[in-house]
């Protein structure tokens, strides 16, 4: 370490694991079309309704079902790692050589 480098910085931080909710979103949205194909295509059928127009209705109801879920899910898990976030201690080390670019 030279004379002309500060010292290292030291820093309290927080981490935990909290999960992306895009995922867990799509998921549940998922889960809900194939609960509408086994729901509309399974059962009996009625000569009144296509079974294309009923799974149409069920994957629109199902799926829009399955993302709520899917939400609920990752807000009890985030909800869950904010119980479970530890803290840390981290320091800022200079770097040793100076950042060149690869281009030039």
């Amino acid at each position: 370490m030279s004379l002309n480098e500060p010292p290292a910085e030291r820093r309290e931080v927080t981490v935990r694991r909290a999960p992306k909710f895009v995922p867990f979103l799509v998921l549940g949205a998922l889960l809900g079309f194939a609960a509408a194909a086994v729901a509309a295509y399974a059962g009996p059928g009625d000569a009144e309704f296509d079974p294309g127009a009923v799974f149409g209705f069920l994957m629109i109801t199902f799926g829009a079902a399955g993302a709520v879920l899917g939400a609920v899910v990752a807000l009890l898990l985030d909800r869950r790692s904010v119980r479970k976030q530890e803290r840390a201690v981290v320091e800022s080390v200079p770097d040793s050589e100076p950042d060149t670019n690869p281009q030039d």
